[in-house]
């Protein structure tokens, strides 16, 4: 990924440059790939507060979500622990501290964003000289809190591209959810989401794609942790993740279509089992569907044009947009089902007919 340097072009311009392993001075440029830009600075530093700059967007997630800071978790809450032999947990701070350490591993010349953090299920206590003391009578020492559940996002803006008129920017992020874990146990292998993929900077919707995503990445300490997500940005192919989300901006969707799809996915949720099995899967619910027929008429950005039509970059967008108000622990699965489902339409308008159930 960070030998990769693609100069922010027109639209329809598709040009990439990689550096010759011969020589790194060098670059070869090759046709047919998409453009992103990458900018350089002239030191390699470590992560600190001139590195780190602050976010003012708009949420990636709503749903029922707060946002807190990498202080508050570092300093005002506990850290849960495995109740059989009290192993601490590898806490949601660390988890973090991680992922930004193997981005400055990986990308030693970008600036990143201070995390965005959104946190869920708040788990409070109090501690033991509290116990008989009115809930109006509480010190704020005497307080316990932590969350069940955690997403965060960091943003690398020098990273960047253009889809359909809609700025990308690379961004990575992961989710924890103690719900997911066995903490009435001994220490285990622990459980964690993690991605690499881009940011849509229009809407904050993020583009999530299968070479990108890890589901269940497990691990006992920070250290393994930091080996999985290296080899996840490692591997991910950011050329052909932003090539399959412009293509989705050459084909369209009827009104017509669009009605069917809306109304097919309110049924699918009520198909037999068996019959659920022969079809793709798409992972909404009625809420979402609701939420995409509203904005195919009204949302600013991604609604249809005056014939109705709407390509299917915007589609997936609709999806994305939809999806924000998911809760944490089925965010970053429902966002990757989106980009799947998206291009399974597609495929199916260029003669497959693995989707065609959705459009009929």
């Amino acid at each position: 990924m960070r030998d990769i340097f693609l100069e922010d072009k027109d639209d329809d311009s598709i040009i990439a440059s990689i550096r010759d392993d011969n020589d790194p001075e060098k670059a070869v440029i090759t046709k047919d790939m998409i453009p992103f830009s990458f900018t350089r600075e002239k030191e390699i530093e470590p992560i600190n507060s001139n590195k780190v700059s602050s976010s003012t967007d708009s949420p990636f997630i709503i749903a029922n979500t707060v946002d807190v800071t990498l202080p508050h978790l570092q300093n005002e809450c506990i850290i849960p622990v495995f109740s059989k032999d009290n192993e601490k947990t590898i806490a949601h701070q660390e988890f973090i501290e991680t992922v930004m350490n193997a981005i400055s591993k990986e990308f030693p010349y970008q600036s990143i964003s201070m995390p965005e953090i959104r946190v869920s299920h708040q788990i409070k206590g109090r501690t033991p000289d509290a116990i008989h003391l009115n809930v109006k009578d509480l010190l704020e020492h005497q307080k316990t809190i932590y969350y069940e559940r955690m997403a965060f996002l960091i943003k690398i803006p020098g990273i960047t591209s253009n889809i359909n008129g809609n700025e990308l920017s690379l961004c990575l992020g992961g989710v924890r959810s103690y719900n997911q874990q066995n903490l009435y146990s001994t220490k285990s292998l622990e459980k964690f989401k993690f991605f690499i993929g881009f940011q849509n900077k229009v809407c904050m919707n993020l583009c999530v794609w299968s070479d990108g995503y890890v589901e269940d990445l497990r691990a006992s300490n920070t250290f393994e942790i930091q080996n999985k997500v290296l080899q996840v940005m490692q591997n991910y192919n950011a050329e052909l993740h932003l090539r399959e989300m412009k293509e989705l901006t050459h084909d369209h969707l009827t009104e017509h279509q669009f009605a069917q799809l809306i109304g097919k996915s309110r049924l699918y949720q009520h198909l037999p089992k068996g019959e659920k099995l022969r079809i793709p899967e798409l992972n909404f619910n009625d809420s979402h569907i609701n939420t995409m027929a509203k904005d195919y008429y009204e949302d600013q950005n991604f609604s249809r044009t005056e014939d109705g039509r709407i390509n299917l970059w915007n589609v997936f967008n609709l999806f994305t947009q939809a999806n924000k108000s998911s809760y944490i622990d089925t965010f970053l699965d429902r966002n990757l089902n989106a980009f799947d489902f998206t291009r399974g339409l597609q495929k199916t308008l260029n003669g497959n007919l693995d989707y065609h159930w959705f459009l009929s």
